[in-house]
């Protein structure tokens, strides 16, 4: 038995959220939204607290700096159930920040990264592999010494029968590498959205790009926001709507909590077509709350989702 079902290694920093806004700002001008909070962020980190919402023991491997942001997100993930013994604590580094500005069913992220940035392989205490079924990087552009390492890693965790996911994020740097092709060499499940998939391959459309994928590593998911989802595992493509679980309120986390849908599916032994049902279910529910961890949902109203929404039709 392991003492974990999922360790997720990544950013650890918090949100601000700022909704009801009619459109973006623009230079110069002062604009009103209806609603701020300050909430759990990073992509790791709502992923990993949808895991534990979900019921699978979870362990989370990250950096945060000696500070009252550093001190909240911690805080917060962990009392959203996550195990944060490996949170380490940098006094010579600040935590970052995301502000988020929700417009709609989209939203615009301006990010300081601070500690994002500072986690390494060396950090990382390799023997923790014996303690989980699972790893899950999120945010591999953002977090720019663990670039370097994580094939080390991902290969460690082959070696010793550990499974692994990753999601990419934006590439603000416009390159798209940074070795991410050669992490997908040792990685099970990739699981990108569809601009950040096409971007990726320099691909026009969502079949040429996971044709792409495919011929690097075994299962790719693209994210299709409310459209549901695409994969492809060797010859086996599905794609899966999203649920109409009513009108979107906050998009902030949806994808991450996509992920340990997908995730809790794939630990589980689940075929690919429930795991997307999982995974659309709790993207579906997650955009219909405020906050991005705060609205990871429970497993009970998953199985609810899925046996009794109605697709959501585009």
């Amino acid at each position: 038995m392991k003492k974990y079902d999922v360790i997720a290694i990544g950013e650890l920093n918090p949100d601000l959220i700022v909704t009801g806004l009619e459109r973006l700002p623009v230079l110069g001008r002062e604009i009103i939204a209806e609603h701020s909070s300050l909430e759990l962020g990073s992509s790791t980190a709502i992923c990993a607290s949808g895991l534990a919402a979900l019921g699978l023991k979870t362990a989370f491997y990250g950096k945060v700096g000696d500070d009252l942001y550093g001190k909240t997100t911690a805080g917060l993930l962990k009392k959203n159930g996550v195990d944060t013994g490996n949170v380490i604590v940098d006094g010579n580094i600040y935590t970052g920040l995301t502000i988020a500005l929700n417009v709609g069913n989209d939203r615009a992220l301006v990010t300081v990264p601070g500690a994002i940035e500072e986690l390494s392989i060396e950090d990382i205490d390799i023997e923790i592999l014996n303690e989980t079924k699972h790893i899950h990087v999120g945010s591999f552009f953002l977090q720019k010494k663990l670039q370097s390492g994580l094939s080390r890693l991902f290969i460690e965790a082959k070696k010793r029968g550990v499974t692994t996911s990753l999601d990419c994020g934006w590439d603000d740097t416009g390159i798209w590498d940074n070795g991410i092709f050669e992490v997908l060499k040792y990685t099970d499940v990739f699981i990108p959205n569809e601009t950040e998939a096409l971007h990726l391959t320099r691909k026009d459309s969502i079949e040429e790009a996971l044709d792409f994928f495919a011929g690097i590593l075994k299962t790719i998911v693209i994210k299709l926001g409310a459209k549901g989802a695409a994969l492809k595992s060797g010859d086996e493509i599905l794609t899966s709507p999203a649920y109409d679980t009513g009108t979107p309120i906050d998009t902030t986390g949806a994808g991450d909590s996509f992920n340990a849908g997908f995730i809790f599916g794939f630990i589980n032994g689940y075929n690919h077509e429930k795991c997307l049902q999982i995974a659309n279910a709790c993207g579906s529910l997650s955009v219909i709350r405020k906050g991005g961890a705060s609205s990871c949902p429970c497993i009970d109203e998953v199985w609810g989702t899925v046996l009794h929404t109605k697709y959501f039709l585009v």
